[in-house]
């Protein structure tokens, strides 16, 4: 039987590969729980500093697996703590991910490519939030995450609708940073990523951290954890190792400290 997922590592850039072709990658516990193993692992690993979350040329990712789920009552769900047993570990995952998009991304997985920190997408890429259309609706944040990236009348048109939407609409809406031809998604992630990794570790993890609170807080606050991370920031070596190297017109030496 095949592994839900493959994992690989590239330089300091974390490789997870959903591996279910079968079904389109459809998200059932197994997938989920080795995808929190692996997210558990590359946050341990001191030596990667970025993650890539991809799928096949088909599919990144078709969902949660409805046959799996498709007889759970509300015991089921509520005592099993569906999603938030598994799913949300992308949430708490400290150091950046990129989800590299291509084929499908509905439901779920839409929902896992919103948990991410930036979008490539495929052009051949197609996102969608159909649950409407089984009589449910979504449940790992699409209704939260998906107005706060494209505003609340393209969000509704989406949900309200089911409707697939195309990698060039998902980026004039901004639910996807970057759209790429499809025979070059992996290697634009992995360059992306790369790219990401050579800058200090603690420095991402606090930039990644103070843009999430964004969505978490009034402005005012926000702004003050902003500002509380900068002045934080004044106590790393990295930080006194980039500016060294920017008044020495060096490459900085960052070691994560």
């Amino acid at each position: 039987m095949n592994p839900p997922i493959l994992i690989e590592t590239h330089d300091r850039v974390g490789l997870i590969r959903f591996n279910r072709p079968e079904v389109y990658n459809a998200l059932n516990d197994a997938a989920m729980d080795a995808l929190a193993a692996a997210l558990d692992a590359f946050e341990a690993d001191e030596a990667i500093r970025c993650v890539v979350l991809t799928g096949s040329a088909k599919a990144f990712a078709a969902g949660a697996d409805i046959v799996a789920i498709r007889q759970m009552d509300f015991m089921d769900a509520y005592k099993g703590n569906f999603i938030t047993r598994n799913w949300e570990r992308l949430k708490t995952f400290r150091k950046p991910v990129i989800a590299a998009v291509s084929g499908v991304a509905l439901g779920g997985g839409c929902e896992v490519a919103m948990m991410c920190d930036i979008v490539f997408a495929a052009d051949t890429a197609r996102f969608a939030l159909p649950e409407v259309k089984i009589g449910t609706l979504p449940g790992a944040g699409g209704t939260q995450r998906l107005p706060r990236a494209v505003g609340k009348a393209k969000a509704m048109d989406l949900v309200l609708r089911g409707r697939m939407m195309d990698a060039a609409e998902a980026e004039r809406c901004g639910l996807v940073s970057h759209v790429v031809p499809a025979d070059s998604l992996l290697d634009e992630a992995l360059a992306a990523a790369r790219e990401i990794a050579g800058h200090s570790l603690p420095v991402l993890m606090m930039l990644k951290e103070s843009v999430n609170r964004a969505f978490e807080s009034p402005l005012g606050e926000g702004l003050l954890f902003e500002r509380r991370t900068l002045h934080a920031s004044f106590a790393l070596h990295d930080q006194k190792e980039g500016m060294a190297a920017f008044a020495e017109k060096r490459k900085p030496r960052f070691e994560d400290r």
